[in-house]
């Protein structure tokens, strides 16, 4: 393999370990034998946290602290092109805008200094750098760093299957961001690690920059903290309790004295099942991340991260199958001293990856403050309806086209529409509704329709006069 087809060195320092120790590896990273429940100390509840109560000196800790948001990904699974953080969710703010306001709105609160740091992938940095010229006069200081550019390999020959360096024309499916992983590696070559220990940095705060209920939470912070020196918890990866749609959620196990992430995608396919059951393992992680920077530096150091490998597969535009390594930013747990988790409320997981978690935040079942989203009060169940929307909402321009206005959900439990249905202006949707149009037909909901516990199925099309 020729050095020429890498960005920089320590990329191909970074891909050639990580392929080395792939080839290495044989069989599943896990003997499911070992696998047990964490004991209940090392996942504390969020309430016991919380009832400590905080000091009134939060802001020398606030200090002490830098948000990181993953920012690597693109729009396409939405239908939109570029950074998926661009993407506008509520009131004409985007991911990014939203992040911006609440760490403002924390530094002008407390009189802090937290900065906000991107990692952005070579898909990102470009449209991302553009837009950040807009938050030149916000009251936060905003770094960004790239992750790696690693490169796709034939499945078969196990070979690149990179023409050129380059990562255009038909080199552009050549390469591919490595998962968020990467992180540690990229965050100390950057130089950017070192720089934020030096201004008095001790921990982050690490979130995918889409889970919009990944705010800066000053009791998980306090407690850290709080800890005497010699027993530091060097990480706190955030869980919450899991669902029926959180099955394939990664989880956090006990495994050889230590906190480990299991993710699905390392479970032996005889114990899947077994994995996705709410009863044996009934946490899943957010990938809201508290993690010691002095911690990272030691361990990026003496290189003894040694992360999980997920081998993702894909299948090109022609038709080419290739695979490329990825690892998890949460798999590092287990190289942490002091690690635990903390059960925090299903509210700090609010991620949109669909059209469907779209229309939520969207709507007034959530009021925006300062750049934070929180469920109604006027909601009376703390739970989120279901939604699901078909493949006519998908893309988000698709989406906005048919909804005059996004309708009150205040009372909703459950709301399936599929096919090629509209919403008009004020309409309202309560309990179980199912709202179905066959192919060929089409459903127009009239305005200020009121649909309790209904199945509207059939055509029904309202044209203007």
């Amino acid at each position: 393999m020729k050095h020429t087809c890498f960005s920089n060195q320590k990329d191909f320092d970074g891909f050639k370990k990580l392929f080395h120790r792939f080839l290495q590896v044989k069989g599943p990273s896990v003997d499911w034998a070992k696998i047990n429940r964490p004991p209940e100390e090392l996942i504390q509840p969020y309430d016991r946290i919380k009832a400590r109560g905080l000091p009134d000196n939060i802001a020398v800790s606030l200090n002490k602290l830098a948000v990181v948001k993953l920012n690597g990904g693109l729009g396409t699974s939405m239908g939109c092109k570029g950074p998926k953080s661009l993407i506008s969710v509520r009131n004409e703010n985007t991911f990014l805008d939203l992040t911006v306001k609440q760490i403002e709105h924390l530094n002008k609160t407390f009189n802090a200094d937290v900065p906000l740091v991107l990692m952005n992938s070579f898909n990102t940095d470009e449209d991302t750098k553009k837009i950040l010229q807009k938050y030149k006069h916000h009251q936060v200081k905003i770094h960004t760093f790239n992750q790696s550019r690693y490169p796709r390999i034939n499945k078969e020959s196990l070979l690149p299957i990179a023409k050129s360096m380059g990562t255009s024309g038909e080199n552009a499916e050549a390469w591919y961001p490595p998962g968020h992983g990467d992180i540690y590696a990229s965050f100390h070559n950057s130089g950017l690690l070192d720089k934020l220990i030096a201004e008095g940095k001790e921990y982050i705060f690490v979130s995918n920059i889409d889970n919009l209920g990944a705010t800066v939470d000053l009791f998980i912070l306090n407690h850290l903290m709080s800890q005497p020196a010699d027993k530091r918890c060097e990480f706190i990866m955030e869980v919450t309790d899991k669902t029926r749609a959180d099955v394939k959620g990664g989880t956090l196990i006990q495994y050889e004295d230590h906190l480990r992430l299991l993710e699905i995608a390392q479970v032996p396919k005889a114990h899947v099942d077994e994995f996705k059951s709410v009863t044996k393992f009934k946490i899943f992680n957010t990938n809201n991340l508290w993690i010691s920077l002095p911690a990272i530096k030691r361990l990026q150091e003496k290189n003894s991260m040694d992360l999980e490998i997920i081998v993702n597969p894909k299948t090109l535009d022609g038709g080419l199958n290739v695979i490329q390594l990825e690892t998890a930013v949460g798999a590092a747990i287990k190289s942490f001293n002091n690690a635990m988790g903390v059960n925090v409320p299903r509210s700090r997981f609010l991620p949109v990856k669909t059209s469907s978690d779209l229309l939520l935040v969207m709507s007034n079942l959530y009021t925006l403050d300062a750049g934070s989203l929180t469920m109604s009060k006027k909601r009376e169940f703390l739970t989120t309806p279901h939604v699901k929307l078909g493949s006519s909402f998908t893309k988000v321009q698709e989406f906005l086209a048919r909804f005059e206005n996004i309708p009150d959900m205040l009372e909703l439990d459950h709301l399936t529409v599929s096919g090629d249905v509209t919403f008009g202006k004020n309409v309202s949707l309560k309990g179980t509704v199912i709202i179905i149009a066959n192919h060929g037909d089409r459903i127009d909901i009239p305005a200020g329709a009121m649909l309790e516990n209904k199945i509207v199925s059939g055509n029904l099309r309202i044209l203007d006069h």
